[in-house]
């Protein structure tokens, strides 16, 4: 742990009467009075943070180096975000009050702490830390009449360890070590006593403890705050440097404690030595980690956080979290974790919540009144504009990037801090004067753009994500181009609309176009992350997509061993195709919760009273890929000398040939259903321009692979097997007859081998036009004639109209 030579900040800060109430000059209603978007005066206005006064507006030297900001008499002009977007030029007033304020926040903390990176080491100042020989301890209480630090150490009783108050509300305490040792011991109890105003006395978990434990033998335990302070031999020590950002981010959202098959909470080492293989197995090449922080209500998903300098106690310790990130990093896997700045919960014992006992908000991590309070959410809100709620948040930001080495964040809520109004009952319809007028939470704003400057000023690599639906403008560009700095935003529309479609419409009114556009809609130059689900989507009272799409049928037609009914070919084959075209089409990245990649069933109910305490809904079943009899396993081959791939989607049997000039005759493939194959699409047919080498006149029947779901007795763990031509470069799909439809068939197109396209469900409409063309050319021969096994096959084609009837 490193040590603090001096108490006090680099420089000194103003006075506290140099701490107005916040607000804008001359309005009264303080703290409930939004921000105006007029241009700003002079001198400037009013604000909740210690700063000089000064009569103009000066602009430190590290932004003036920054040609991007060019800043006149009347405000800031050529913005590279104007030439991006004209239309956000009629907002300049707007802008240029925000960029203002940034910039002033920005040099006062300079000013006062001495650069923004030092200000954000905040957590080597206060809680707990060590000074030479002394353990010292801070906490910022201005609420509190007196304080001491009570715990293990003294017994509980604070009478010799009584605290002292400095000007700006920082009470303070130096401890001696004892015998050579820490006087407080590591992994020992300890709070913060204060009187409150009334002259009750008040325990409280220190705001900026690294750990936080609860006696799970009783119901309803509060936490205790625990020092930890490991000594050498005990602290885990990284060992690999962290993978270089990818150009594409292919996210894997987990839950550390539900990622285990056991009902019960998984730890940081169960999931780093079991699931960090399989995501890495699956291409992956980033992990996101929700509910890291400590959050006493495990039901809420971690987004209630109690503690925020504290790993979730019930994975494991800081040390073992830390070794889970290293086995990410040695695998080549990049971490995330989702970051909550937009709330705290509303717990008084155990969280931040408890520090406010009625004081204004100036003293106060959070807003009074309405404004502090998240009314859906039951949460309190941050009051962004205070100068240790910037400290705290900021230091939050850099002690998981330097003590966990963590690659970036994905920052929940942010709708609900970029907005007044939080999001509630709004509908975002893309008019610019919902983003950038009263509704604007400038403060948040601000917040936001000091902390994505950091971040990317210590780590240029870092990747940050903003979880916002409202769609604001500029939110991905960085800071001094006149953004607020993010890298990605979530596509959050995308999910919506698979979600209408698969509980609103028949298969035949999904609209291709809206698809299209849904996938597609995003600002440009702003980067998006797509997603077909995410963990929202599989919370109790709403189902994942594999189980919209197959419900109960999950529990008992999933087996490869009898066939599909058509409800799990349906269910398979889209569950499939929604989450390519997303991640193909979607945007610059793609994110994938856990499990959702083979279609787990069920949804996710955490551990509750209402459901008896179970872990039941609460955990993965990876044993249910691993099986292979199972459906939720589709690819058979993969062979990387031939540069052949086999997959199975229903009764149909894909088989591509990658190699460049290698044929392969009677190469055999696996298959579930016994019976006999059929060629249904050639890309080697004449028709596509293709060598005609494949027949599709041959029947390929199947022989058994030993017995149906023992893995070691069949081939490619199927229980049936026949035998194909395989020509360099081609991909051809077999579909299995099906005898009752022969005499059917033999009326018709297959009678001469020759394959109808709605076998694979095909729109027809264009080729046809194609056949026709050729046909009335010349250029290929159109007539019954059968020589499919000698230049290609003849299409028996089938009209869109007659498709869909």
């Amino acid at each position: 742990m490193l040590c603090l030579a001096c108490s006090r900040s680099p420089l000194p800060r103003p006075s506290p009467t140099d701490r107005p109430g916040p607000g804008i000059a001359g309005v009264a209603g303080g703290g409930n009075v939004r921000l105006s978007v007029v241009p700003v005066p002079s001198p400037p206005l009013r604000c909740s943070w210690p700063r000089k006064a000064k009569s103009k507006f000066s602009v430190p030297v590290a932004v003036r180096e920054n040609q991007n900001m060019a800043m006149k008499e009347d405000g800031f002009d050529n913005l590279p975000i104007y030439k991006l977007d004209p239309k956000l030029a009629e907002f300049k007033v707007h802008f240029d009050y925000r960029i203002k304020r940034y910039l002033e926040q920005k040099q006062s903390i300079e000013q006062n702490e001495g650069s923004l990176a030092e200000f954000s080491k905040g957590y080597l100042k206060f809680g707990i830390n060590t000074d030479g020989d002394t353990t010292v301890y801070r906490e910022w209480a201005p609420a509190a009449k007196e304080a001491q630090l009570v715990g293990d150490f003294n017994n509980w009783n604070g009478a010799m360890h009584k605290m002292e108050r400095d000007k700006y509300g920082v009470w303070s305490i130096r401890i001696s070590h004892v015998n050579g040792k820490p006087a407080i011991p590591h992994n020992s109890k300890v709070k913060f006593c204060f009187r409150r105003g009334d002259g009750v006395w008040v325990d409280r978990i220190p705001a900026w403890i690294r750990y936080a434990t609860f006696d799970a033998s009783k119901f309803g335990a509060p936490y205790d705050g625990i020092h930890w302070d490991p000594p050498t031999s005990e602290r885990y020590v990284f060992k690999h440097p962290r993978p270089p950002k990818p150009g594409a981010p292919r996210i894997y959202e987990a839950h550390v404690g539900m990622s285990g098959e056991k009902p019960e909470v998984s730890t940081y080492r169960e999931f780093a030595d079991n699931v960090l293989p399989r995501i890495r197995a699956n291409n992956y090449n980033t992990v996101q980690l929700m509910a890291i922080m400590e959050h006493s209500y495990y039901a809420s998903f971690g987004y209630h956080v109690t503690n925020f300098f504290a790993v979730s106690s019930r994975s494991g310790t800081p040390e073992d979290l830390k070794y889970l990130v290293d086995k990410a990093h040695s695998l080549g896997l990049r971490v995330l974790m989702d970051v909550v700045h937009s709330h705290a919960s509303s717990n008084v014992t155990d969280g931040l919540h408890g520090y406010d006992v009625g004081q204004n908000t100036q003293e106060s991590y959070f807003h009074t009144g309405e404004r502090g309070y998240h009314k859906l959410w039951d949460s309190r809100l941050f009051n962004y504009a205070n100068w240790e709620v910037l400290r705290f948040l900021l230091s939050n930001l850099r002690y998981w990037m330097d003590e966990f080495m963590f690659d970036g964040f994905r920052f929940d809520g942010v709708t609900s801090m970029l907005y007044n109004h939080h999001g509630i009952n709004m509908s975002f319809a893309g008019n610019y004067k919902e983003y950038f007028g009263l509704d604007t939470d400038v403060d948040a704003v601000v917040y936001m753009m000091l902390a994505n400057h950091l971040m990317h000023k210590l780590l240029p690599e870092a990747t940050v994500v903003a979880e916002d639906v409202s769609g604001m403008p500029v939110l991905c560009r960085p800071v001094d181009e006149g953004g607020v700095g993010f890298d990605y935003r979530l596509a959050m529309a995308i999910p919506d609309r698979w979600i209408d479609y698969l509980k609103n419409k028949d298969d035949l009114e999904w609209s291709m176009s809206g698809i299209a556009l849904t996938l597609t809609n995003r600002r440009y130059t702003e980067k998006c992350i797509a997603y077909a689900e995410s963990h929202d989507q599989s919370i109790v009272g709403d189902k994942t997509m594999a189980f919209l799409l197959m419900d109960k049928e999950m529990y008992t037609g999933m087996s490869d061993l009898q066939p599909a009914s058509p409800t799990i070919d349906r269910g398979i084959a889209l569950q499939k195709m929604i989450h390519f075209i997303t991640m193909a089409l979607g945007g610059d990245g793609y994110l994938n919760f856990m499990g959702n990649e083979f279609g787990h069933p069920e949804w996710i109910d955490f551990a509750r009273e209402g459901n008896n305490w179970s872990y039941d809904k609460c955990r993965r079943q990876w044993s249910l890929v691993d099986t292979d009899h199972l459906r939720y396993k589709i690819v058979s081959d993969v062979n990387e000398e031939k540069k052949v791939i086999v997959f199975e989607r229903g009764d149909l049997v894909f088989v591509f040939n990658f190699h460049p000039n290698k044929t392969y005759e009677g190469y055999k493939v696996g298959c579930d259903l016994p019976g006999k194959y059929r060629v249904a699409l050639d890309s080697d047919a004449f028709l596509f321009g293709g060598h005609g080498r494949v027949g599709h006149d041959i029947d390929h029947f199947t022989s058994p692979e030993g017995v149906p779901g023992v893995a070691k007795t069949n081939f490619n763990n199927r229980p049936n097997s026949f035998k194909v031509l395989s020509p360099p470069r081609t991909c051809v799909v077999y579909k299995r007859a099906d005898e009752k439809a022969e005499v059917h068939k033999m009326e018709g197109a297959a009678a001469s081998g020759k394959i109808a396209l709605d076998y694979i469900g095909v729109d027809a409409t264009y080729i046809k036009q194609i056949a026709d063309k050729e046909a009335a050319s010349g250029s290929r021969k159109a007539s019954t004639e059968d020589d499919s096994g000698k230049k290609g096959t003849k299409f028996a084609l089938q009209s869109s109209v007659e498709d869909k009837k």
